[in-house]
């Protein structure tokens, strides 16, 4: 049985055996397969529409009629730069492989320089489901100075159903597009002059605050303690930390007083060390959980900046937790029971990623070996042996982690949280508590985030719930309508007593239509729309369109205001349609 992978590396020379047919001329790059299908890159001396891609498609079907084989066979190096004489890019590649030993695929009248696999035979793709879905520009090796290449990307399955929900997947994300819907209800923008660093409108900083006030209060329970440290630290803390040695290149530096270099924080975690060896510390302190909610600022490059998804500037909802070795599995399965909560609450699920020690690892592989079998028995004991993923090789450089992949309601995995296990800072920065024998020891330090940051948790809250936000979160949860002038005064009684009850208001009094009012209020996503007219006015209730289309009459004000408040408080996902 050949795996997704074959199938889809074998799709991508199909499609440019077809290109072929189409521009005898067309130079080859390179046609790996992805996630979601494969690509190849083609220099073609002109640029190809949509229409060009059904032709193309129509031609990999046409060649799928016919029986051949995938055969592979070696060239030396000299050969094959001979054979490939004509294609710059093929023989670019053949010069950096070490190897003299160059592997060929044939298949029927197509012959790429390629490892494979590959199907065995054609007949094997032609019960498999495929669709050219875009052609881009791509850089030949990602470089710029580098030819500018055309990228056919295709979307690749097993079968048609799998194909059908991929792609009604796509459609569905381009609806819920949070760079989108993020400007359409006035939560946030993002402006040139400040690339990757959101503006934060009135309502989207609502939501915020929201989501921020939940998060102090939960942990505010949990014994966590709030500190807030200086933006810009001197060259010294971060070589201190090892930050400067490791991830200088995405730090925003500047030149302090005397030339002295400084750096916007990364990271919070060096400001929490300086926090904990502020005072002299003994066991009873610990655990001490330090969290912090600053800004951060990381330097990544333009083409990687997507939206609120990855940003330059952003708030991480972080802490470091000063812990003894002995409390290690009770303080990482507390930080999971916060994960729950919070993701649970947002109908959103996770699993749970083990990476173990990089390459670029700082410090004592037998703190490393310690550190990774803690994590390691933790996850077996919460998930179960077969429940959890191992990632080799992809920890942070100073310690092993646990990172919290996140499912959301188009069925895409995102990395969202985070629990790292630090030997190493400690020892960095000489820190230690008294134990109970007034002997000084090591603390370990378990960096964590439950969110990730504000900004990426946001922006897949927008995606997840398309913009309709549980109500508990929403920047305005009930809009106001009156039906004329006449029921003003009213209208703004029902505001008033709503915003004393703590929900979030917003009432229209323009010279225009009830209807247009009402249609704003649904564009804007608004769960509950109250309409006044005489009638309500003289019986002091309300009538209310609720978010989805349902309407409801004669409701008493101060009954609707009561179940908002129980419905605010509950959390619950799902909006009360009767009062």
């Amino acid at each position: 049985m050949n795996d997704i992978n074959s199938i889809r590396h074998s799709l991508s020379h199909i499609m440019a055996y077809a290109v072929m047919k189409l521009y005898p001329d067309v130079k080859f790059a390179i046609g790996p397969s992805i996630d979601t299908g494969f690509y190849y890159d083609f220099d073609l001396g002109h640029s190809l529409t949509t229409e060009d891609l059904k032709v193309i498609e129509d031609k990999m079907h046409e060649i799928l009629k016919e029986d051949f084989d995938f055969e592979q066979s070696y060239m030396n190096k000299i050969e094959a730069m001979q054979f490939f004489k004509n294609q710059p890019y093929k023989l670019e590649l053949i010069a950096g492989i070490d190897d003299d030993k160059v592997s060929i695929y044939k298949s029927g009248e197509f012959i790429d320089l390629c490892a494979g696999p590959h199907v065995e035979n054609s007949k094997m793709l032609r019960s498999c489901a495929f669709k050219l879905t875009s052609v881009a520009g791509a850089y030949w090796k990602g470089d710029a100075t580098k030819p500018m290449l055309q990228r056919i990307y295709a979307a690749a399955f097993k079968d048609k159903a799998e194909l059908k929900q991929y792609l009604f997947q796509v459609e569905e994300a381009k609806k819920r597009d949070h760079r989108k819907l993020g400007p359409e209800l006035d939560l946030f923008f993002i402006h040139d002059t400040a690339p990757g660093m959101p503006y934060w409108l009135p309502k989207g900083l609502k939501l915020f605050n929201t989501l921020l006030e939940f998060w102090r209060e939960e942990h505010e329970k949990r014994g966590y303690h709030e500190i807030s440290c200086p933006q810009l630290n001197s060259r010294e803390l971060w070589e201190i930390s090892g930050h400067w040695a490791h991830y200088k290149d995405d730090m925003f530096c500047v030149e302090g007083n005397e030339n002295k270099p400084f750096a916007l924080k990364p990271m919070n975690c060096p400001n929490a060390v300086l926090v904990y060896k502020h005072k002299i510390r003994s066991y009873r302190d610990l655990p001490l959980r330090l969290s912090d909610c600053d800004k951060l600022h990381r330097h990544e490059a333009s083409g990687t900046l997507h939206g609120l998804l990855r940003v330059q500037s952003f708030t991480q909802d972080d802490s470091h937790n000063f812990i003894r070795q002995d409390q290690i599995s009770d303080e990482v399965n507390a930080i999971l029971d916060i994960a729950d909560l919070f993701y649970h609450i947002f109908g959103l699920t996770y699993k749970a990623v083990l990476s173990t020690r990089p390459d670029d690892y700082m410090g004592e592989i037998a703190l490393w070996d310690k550190a990774e079998a803690s994590l390691k028995e933790i996850m077996i004991n919460r998930f179960g042996k077969e429940n959890f993923i191992l990632n080799e090789g992809d920890g942070a450089f100073y310690g092993p982690k646990i990172d919290i992949i996140m499912k959301d309601a188009l069925n895409r995995e995102w990395q969202m949280g985070t629990i790292q296990l630090d030997f190493q800072l400690p020892l960095n920065f000489n820190l230690s508590f008294a134990n109970e024998k007034g002997e000084l020891e090591t603390p370990v330090i378990v960096h964590r985030v439950i969110y990730g940051s504000f900004e990426r948790f946001i922006g897949l809250l927008i995606e997840h719930f398309a913009g309709a936000f549980p109500f508990w979160i929403c920047p305005v949860q009930v809009g106001i309508v009156p039906v004329s002038e006449n029921n003003f005064e009213y209208a703004k009684k029902v505001e008033q007593l709503l915003k004393d009850a703590k929900i979030n208001t917003e009432i229209k009094l323009g010279d225009y239509g009830m209807g247009k009012k009402v249609n704003e209020f649904r564009v804007a996503k608004v769960p509950y729309v109250v309409i006044v007219g005489d009638k309500e006015s003289e019986e002091n209730t309300v009538s209310i369109k609720i978010r989805g289309g349902k309407q409801v009459n004669d409701i008493k004000l101060d009954n609707f205001i009561k179940e908002l408040v129980k419905l605010k408080q509950s959390k619950a996902l799902e909006l009360k349609e009767d009062f």
